[in-house]
């Protein structure tokens, strides 16, 4: 068993395996250099969903990502709401060969049509033809779940230290011996990097390469609206959802899951301006205005698909994944399980580091 175990990252995916490690034995210790949930975790969109996927096993695993949500709703006060999602980004054969894919795969979904659509979303502009629905898909507050997670693990025993950059992992022999920090270096006999887009530069002076790809990405949110949609709706030219607040959340691109733009090239302004007269049209009778749009790194592995487990030397664990938002909980739970001795879940099998890290 672990003596002390430092996680490296204190975003939702640091924040959960903070809460599945802590009270098992080990000291547990969360760092980094700026506060919870600083990075991609908070400013996320936020979507519960296994409706978008690479490949079968990436469906498996997402399902199983929503069935964590929801087993941790039972153990802790979440931010998480089931509201479901209407989805019409394609038409069509598309939208057929979508519907056929999730049958096939034994997903909740339905074909809703556009009178049950309107009765649905009244306040949506010309509805959909068809739109798909998600009933078992939810969307939450991932800066208050990490916070949620966090405190929870507090509570059990584990330590959180932001503010404290980490510049390195330590290495003795053939096993990772903590973290080297700005303040000096602490010991430790298992280190997980959960750092998003930090962790190829932390494993560079290991001589291990991590290939990740540019995704950066825009959020906006509007200044709080009553009740106006009710699902997450996921339209052919913007996803959005209304938070417990009231304000709409918005990607500033359209099909925001599947968005591979290298760069971010109109101002702020510009980008917040697009979103809301797309927001406008799809809900012309109501009041939309910015609040706030913020823009981050997305850490999305070469391969598009999450990077989980053992890398390098004994004791290094490596956790990076773009749609941590969905996966979060289940990986913090799965690799904590394995960092304990328990036989690896075949659901992270395809999402070893050894597929896509390599010797420098």
């Amino acid at each position: 068993m672990p003596d002390h175990i430092l996680i490296c990252g204190a975003g939702i995916l640091g924040a959960s395996l903070a809460y599945h490690l802590a009270g098992r034995g080990p000291r547990v210790t969360v760092i980094d250099a700026g506060p919870a949930a600083g990075g991609a975790s908070g400013r996320s969109f936020g979507w519960i969903n296994a409706s978008f996927f690479a490949d079968d096993a990436h469906h498996a695993l997402r399902v199983a990502g929503i069935a964590a949500h929801r087993c941790l709703a039972r153990e802790l006060d979440v931010p998480t709401r089931w509201n479901g999602c209407l989805w019409w980004e394609e038409t069509g054969d598309a939208f057929d060969a979508q519907a056929a894919l999730l049958a096939r795969l034994g997903y909740d979904c339905r074909i809703v049509p556009r009178r049950e659509f309107a009765g649905l979303e009244p306040h949506v502009a010309n509805p959909p033809d068809r739109a798909l629905l998600f009933a078992d898909e939810g969307a939450t507050d991932l800066a208050v779940l990490t916070e949620t997670l966090l405190a929870a693990a507090a509570a059990k025993g584990a330590q959180v230290w932001l503010g404290a950059r980490v510049d390195a992992v330590l290495v003795r022999g053939d096993r990772a011996a903590g973290l080297r920090t700005q303040t000096g270096d602490i010991p430790a006999d298992t280190v997980i990097l959960a750092a998003g887009t930090a962790t190829p530069a932390l494993l560079a002076p290991l001589g291990l390469h991590l290939p990740m790809l540019p995704r950066p990405g825009a959020m906006v949110w509007t200044r709080p609206l009553p009740p106006v949609i009710t699902h997450i709706l996921a339209t052919p030219g913007q996803e959005l959802r209304q938070d417990g607040a009231g304000r709409l959340l918005a990607p500033a691109s359209a099909n925001h899951q599947a968005d591979e733009a290298t760069a971010i090239t109109e101002s702020p302004a510009d980008l917040a301006a697009a979103t809301l007269s797309r927001l406008t049209a799809l809900l012309p009778a109501q009041d939309i205005a910015l609040e706030r749009i913020v823009l981050a790194e997305r850490p999305v592995p070469a391969d598009g698909l999450p990077v989980i487990g053992p890398a390098g030397p004994q004791g290094l664990h490596l956790a990076v994944m773009h749609s941590a938002a969905t996966l979060g909980p289940l990986a913090g739970a799965l690799l904590a399980d394995e960092v304990f001795g328990a036989v690896p879940s075949n659901l992270l099998a395809p999402y070893r580091p050894a597929r896509i890290v390599t010797q420098k």
